[in-house]
């Protein structure tokens, strides 16, 4: 599926024939935020605040110099940076031009990004001063980079903020775009742990930011205030956008290196009412002292997504906050819009009226269905994989037909997770059809980290699982056989592998056996793996 769709006439029963489906630009809805609250706040960072009528205006100075560069509807712009205004503002100057965003994680290594430049089509990169060799390896490896701008004075590129200053009172007209015409790359990996660019379009993410607010946060105005306390490159990027629909401002924290202290003082510095984390966060954010020292009454919803919470960390954190946490269940691929656990059935303490263990039920406006291996329905409480459609579902990967083909099966969009719905319609995930685990949030693809670690010259085998962690959800386990003859500690493997992937994806445990258990047919399985380390009790 191309990133760009074709607008076929067709004549429905009814006898319209519809030839194309305009929607809104989805930086409209910063302009309407200009228009209606011109002098808000919208974006704090640090000691910098910045209203919505500054804002409107610093986006189109940056979409005009972008326009000046030969940025035109459907190019590619890669975002590499850390939280910061700019790059929240970059989202916008890029929709505005009808180009697409494609934002990185900006934990990842310059290899890795590159990657991502090539992956996209990338004609242009947006780049935060403290990456300069991203920059390098970028130029170096994917050629199509035409352009650089830096996030701060740096000599990777022209200045982002003196082409604001320049170019500050120019104008620029709001492309026109259609339901399916893509605003957003939204990077994810597969079981072969080469990331996918799942395409987003303006059509399906109006649909997202509606629905984000009918069921994540009813009753959101401008009056509201919104922390930032992960990475706008996804998830938390969908729900900042989420908050210029409304108005709302956003807060961001002093640093990337995350301080719960700090997160609570901003809290009641800006009485804020909402936030996107996920369960590691939440668990750091209620068992840190500060949340007893900071009033944290303006919250009313305190959204976590990307893997289960611990039941115990679940109760926890009711009894520190208050009945305010909102649980859902997506990918990026569906842009977070499967199933929803709203705060009243969030309760601290057990009971036959607790649902335990469900992540919610649909989401409106989008069905769920458990399904068997031949893609027929299964019946309440028997197992099978989770798959969803509705209009929050991606276009499909970009310029991918075999992932489109695996991933999408009679119009349903396959997870790749294994669960049961019950009578109600309540969902549970039991399991994952794919090797993938979750840590802090982060999906780690086991091949991926495995390739690299067969560089090693002294590694002859590897796998790699996921197991259960108090702290992180779960964590990488490897499990190694050297090569006859050569030995490396875990300790120095860790260390080859640092640099070489980001540091989520790193095991956090390494062992060492002579050889890993095969099926009759040779083949290493994660699940013998598993086994022999629980039989070992090393897990």
């Amino acid at each position: 599926m191309s990133a760009h769709a074709q607008t076929v006439a067709e004549a429905p029963r009814g006898g319209v024939a519809r030839t194309s489906r305009r929607v809104m630009n989805l930086s409209h809805f910063l302009r309407q935020a200009a228009r209606r609250l011109p002098a808000h706040i919208a974006f704090v960072e640090g000691e910098r605040t910045v209203t919505w009528a500054e804002m409107d205006a610093r986006v189109d100075a940056m979409a005009a110099e972008l326009a000046a560069r030969g940025v035109v509807k459907g190019d590619r712009i890669l975002v590499q940076s850390k939280n910061c205004l700019e790059m929240f503002e970059s989202m916008f100057a890029a929709f505005r031009l009808g180009a697409v965003w494609v934002p990185t994680n900006f934990r990842q290594t310059p290899g890795e990004v590159a990657y991502l430049a090539s992956a996209s089509g990338a004609s242009v990169m947006i780049c935060h001063r403290d990456f300069p060799e991203h920059v390098e390896v970028v130029r170096a490896e994917a050629p199509a980079i035409r352009e650089v701008i830096a996030i701060g004075a740096a000599p990777s590129g022209a200045d982002y903020g003196e082409i604001v200053a320049a170019r500050l009172g120019e104008k620029v007209p709001v492309a026109d775009v259609e339901h399916d015409d893509p605003c957003w790359f939204f990077f994810t990996s597969g079981t072969t742990g080469r990331p996918k660019a799942a395409v987003l379009t303006h059509g399906q993410m109006a649909f997202v930011i509606t629905n984000h607010l009918c069921d994540l946060m009813p009753g959101t105005t401008e009056q509201d205030a919104s922390l930032v306390v992960a990475p706008l490159s996804h998830g938390a990027g969908v729900h900042q956008l989420v908050q210029v629909a409304r108005g709302v401002k956003t807060i961001l924290m002093p640093s990337e290196r995350f301080d719960a202290a700090e997160a609570w003082r901003l809290v009641q510095e800006w009485r804020v009412t909402n936030m996107f984390t996920v369960p590691t966060i939440t668990k750091l954010l209620t068992e840190h002292p500060s949340v007893d020292q900071f009033d944290h009454s303006s919250l009313r919803y305190v959204i976590y997504a990307g893997a289960p919470m611990y039941r115990e960390d679940q109760k926890f954190a009711l009894r520190k906050l208050g009945k305010v946490l909102v649980q859902y269940f997506g990918l990026g691929e569906v842009t977070g819009n499967i199933t929803v656990l709203p705060p009243y059935l969030h309760d601290p303490e057990d009971g036959p009226h607790v649902k335990l263990g469900t992540c919610g039920f649909e989401r409106t406006g989008m069905q769920v269905q458990i399904q068997d291996d031949a893609g027929g329905e299964v019946a309440p409480f028997e197992t099978g994989e989770i798959c969803v459609c509705g209009p929050a579902v991606l276009a499909g990967y970009y310029d991918n037909p075999e992932a489109n083909a695996k991933a999408f099966r009679n119009g349903w969009f396959r997870t790749g997770d294994l669960g049961h719905m019950d009578n109600e319609g309540f969902v549970y995930i039991t399991g994952r059809a794919s090797d993938m685990y979750i840590s802090g949030g982060s999906n780690v693809y086991p091949r991926e980290v495995e390739e690299k670690v067969l560089t090693h010259p002294a590694i002859a085998e590897v796998a790699i699982l996921g197991v259960p962690d108090p702290m992180w959800g779960e964590v990488g386990v490897a499990v190694c056989v050297p090569r006859e003859g050569q030995s490396v500690s875990e300790e120095d493997l860790i260390a080859f592998l640092d640099g070489k992937v980001a540091r989520y994806k790193l095991p956090r445990r390494v062992h060492f056996w002579e050889a890993l258990p095969k099926s009759a047919y040779g083949k290493i399985t994660k699940k013998m793996v598993r086994e022999a380390l629980a039989e070992r009790g090393l897990i």
